[in-house]
């Protein structure tokens, strides 16, 4: 993936982050759901460089739009949670699956970066997704569910950047790959 220079908004990191995501690929811990995998590369923003050895950290709701830690997903604190070391072209890679919607914020997965796992400055984020990958995604199986999701151009959230955070999705068998450059200001 082609690095951009672009530095990815900041964005609040919600009621739902939880300290010490464990560090891992796979975060699915058997949950349903649309297979995804994210391939993330961090960049420094200033130079338009990967940032080999960078540090991701990903969370984001279930189908039925819980987070693993609280309300239904109370009783496991690691479904849909994990952080990753960026491999030398400065990406992290995580299989997952597409996040579900919870009432009055749109699709989203949040994420922290840093430059390396001792980095104190830390960018977190949210990602974003098509809306019309939404309704395709959202369409049954384990997303099937009464309520009024919330589209980006009704989440305030969103509006604050979203549109520079989204997710460039693409077909992969039964699921999708979702690649983002993650724009972050140099701290060296």
């Amino acid at each position: 993936m082609p690095v951009q220079c672009v530095l990815t908004p900041e964005m609040t990191e919600g009621p739902y982050y939880l300290t010490g995501e464990p560090e891992r690929r796979d975060v699915t811990e058997g949950k349903a759901g649309t297979p995804l995998r994210l391939q993330l590369t961090v960049a420094d923003a200033s130079k338009c460089l990967p940032i080999p050895g960078a540090v991701v950290e990903i969370w984001h709701a279930d189908a039925q739009g819980a987070y693993s830690g609280f309300g239904e997903g109370a009783s496991s604190r690691t479904f849909l949670r994990g952080s990753q070391v960026a491999d030398a072209n400065g990406v992290a890679t995580f299989d997952t699956i597409y996040p579900g919607w919870y009432q009055g914020r749109a699709t989203h997965i949040h994420m922290k970066a840093r430059q390396s796992k001792g980095a104190s400055q830390v960018h977190t984020g949210q990602m974003f997704f098509d809306e019309s990958l939404n309704d395709a995604v959202y369409a049954g199986g384990a997303y099937a569910r009464a309520g009024r999701r919330t589209t980006n151009a009704q989440d305030g959230i969103y509006r604050d950047g979203g549109a520079q955070s989204m997710v460039v999705v693409t077909k992969n068998g039964d699921g999708y790959v979702g690649t983002m450059v993650i724009g972050i200001r140099d701290t060296v």
